[in-house]
């Protein structure tokens, strides 16, 4: 795969993503994960444990499709509360750099006003490039 990190000259870098990713490759679309295991079941309400257990979820649905987590060119991360998500975010970005590693795709963050999924704190959709 060939992937690029794109910065506009002149502007600062992003810390913890990037402004744009380019890359070739098999695209794989991941579809929102939410804090819950395969069983569908919620072992925490805490938002940090969802986050991990979400990233968990992408990587195994990047790997199911012969992926890797630094193939995830980009992210959205949906939040039902953004002041606690800015409160915890050294603990997110630890929980991030544990699963996915110093890999930071595109990404975008937007609170919501709620999850179909009653007991969701966070919800993550990604897309991964594969290489060819």
């Amino acid at each position: 795969m060939t992937r690029e990190s794109i910065n506009p000259e002149g502007w600062r870098r992003a810390n913890g993503y990037s402004n744009g990713i380019s890359a070739r490759g098999r695209m794989v679309f991941i579809a929102g994960q939410v804090g819950w295991d395969g069983n569908m079941v919620f072992h925490s309400l805490d938002l940090v444990d969802q986050v991990r257990q979400v990233l968990r979820n992408v990587v195994a649905v990047i790997e199911a499709a012969g992926a890797r987590p630094e193939h995830i060119v980009r992210m959205t991360w949906y939040l039902a509360d953004q002041a606690e998500y800015n409160r915890r975010l050294r603990e997110i970005g630890d929980a991030y750099r544990e699963i996915i590693g110093r890999h930071f795709p595109a990404m975008t963050a937007v609170q919501v006003a709620g999850f179909v999924e009653e007991g969701a704190k966070v919800e993550i959709e990604a897309t991964a490039v594969v290489p060819d």
